[in-house]
């Protein structure tokens, strides 16, 4: 999987001594450029845009995200919570399926609580009667599978075959739709306009029957529209025309999208030799750090990067694990223990699948202001949290 961003934007400039290694560095300013192109598109078209936390849950900027977008959307009861303390506007929470004694509370922090079925609704009847007694009105939600694979590896791809993820659209029924007061689907991951419009025509003729019940739509994520090269113009017109088609409020909810570039891993050197080609071990994982490094698998760019100049070197991370390997690298400093290097574009995803595997030590994470040069440090991890993680 090749990576779609890589800009190093501002980050070009920044001085990598200036942290302690392995640390995460987010860039307020660039997230703040990202959310105004959001909000940009969200007031053209007239919808609502939610971030989501599943991609980024970096909960110190919530006001950054607050400021400029309508909320966020939840994948559980955990993230609802978050979203609930820390984040303002509306709440959106979807899971695969939800555990019997957690739904009355996700009910009662939610704005949309959208079922991965409609077994899963009726299953949930009483405790959703329930809820709307005691948890205040919330609405209900159905997420179908559109069965349009249009995703680069299959299992990023909710419509690949056998997925979970979402009812077969061409399995809709009058009596599924009873009750429902939206529609979401989420069948994009990092991709522009063609594939959302794909999807749109076979969602389109299968829930038009519904249109005037529906209240809102809601077309998930995975839309990269803070790239440079995304076709925004045409999304506008796209989500104009599919608002007066349907009578539908129209939800997306990016979670790349906010944060694309917005953020580095920082790490350092450690050892260096050579086994058949010269390799360097640095304190940054794969496996702990990045772990869609090796799940996708993609190759992140590096900060600075030589292409093409001298001999590549094979970086890996301080684990036991022999497939801990990052990639290989024509490093803009010498392959020698404590030279600094950086992956860019990790403030999305690497932040939030971080694990201690073989008790390699968390990233800090470092907030960055590059219209200031403002650098605070909002967390650091040490031996505790490896093991209160423990038993």
């Amino acid at each position: 999987m090749e990576t779609k961003a890589g800009d190093p934007g501002a980050f070009a400039q920044f001085d990598l001594d200036r942290v302690n290694t392995p640390a995460f560095v987010v860039d307020a300013a660039k997230l703040r450029a990202n959310c105004q192109v959001l909000a940009d598109i969200r007031d053209a078209a007239d919808i609502k845009v939610l971030s989501a936390l599943k991609a980024f849950s970096m909960w110190s900027v919530a006001p950054v995200i607050g400021e400029y977008l309508d909320g966020v959307c939840a994948s559980g009861l955990w993230e609802a919570r978050l979203a609930s303390e820390f984040y303002d506007g509306e709440i959106t929470t979807y899971s695969p399926a939800y555990k019997p004694d957690e739904l009355e509370e996700i009910c009662r922090l939610s704005d949309h609580v959208i079922f991965n079925n409609p077994v899963q609704i009726e299953r949930a009847k009483m405790i959703l009667e329930q809820a709307r007694l005691t948890s205040g009105d919330f609405e209900i939600g159905l997420r179908v599978n559109p069965r349009v694979p249009t995703g680069e590896v299959p299992r990023y791809d909710p419509s690949s075959p056998g997925s979970r993820l979402g009812f077969p659209i061409d399995q809709l029924t009058p009596e599924m739709m009873e009750g429902v007061d939206g529609i979401h689907f989420h069948n994009l991951c990092e991709q522009d306009l063609e594939p959302l419009q794909a999807t749109w025509d076979k969602v389109f003729d299968a829930i038009e029957p519904w249109f005037g019940q529906l209240k809102w739509i809601n077309m998930g994520g995975g839309h990269h529209i803070t790239r440079a090269d995304y076709q925004r113009e045409e999304l506008i017109e796209f989500l104009r025309d599919a608002k007066e088609d349907t009578g539908a409020e129209i939800y997306l909810e990016p979670g790349e999208a906010v944060a694309l570039d917005a953020g580095i891993l920082v790490g350092t050197i450690l050892d260096s030799g050579v086994n058949d080609v010269p390799f360097a071990i640095t304190d940054i994982s794969a496996t702990c750090h990045m772990p869609d490094v090796i799940e996708a698998p993609y190759r992140p760019a590096m900060l600075r990067e030589r292409a093409g100049e001298g001999e590549p070197i094979r970086l890996g991370g301080p684990s036991c694990l022999a497939g801990d390997v990052i990639g290989d690298y024509s490093l803009p400093v010498p392959a020698e223990p404590g030279q600094r290097i950086a992956f860019l574009d990790q403030a999305h995803y690497s932040m939030v699948k971080t694990n201690t595997f073989n008790g390699v030590q968390l990233p800090s994470i470092w907030l960055w202001d590059s219209e200031s040069d403002q650098l605070d440090l909002v967390k650091s991890f040490d031996y505790e949290d490896f093991r209160n993680r423990l038993s």
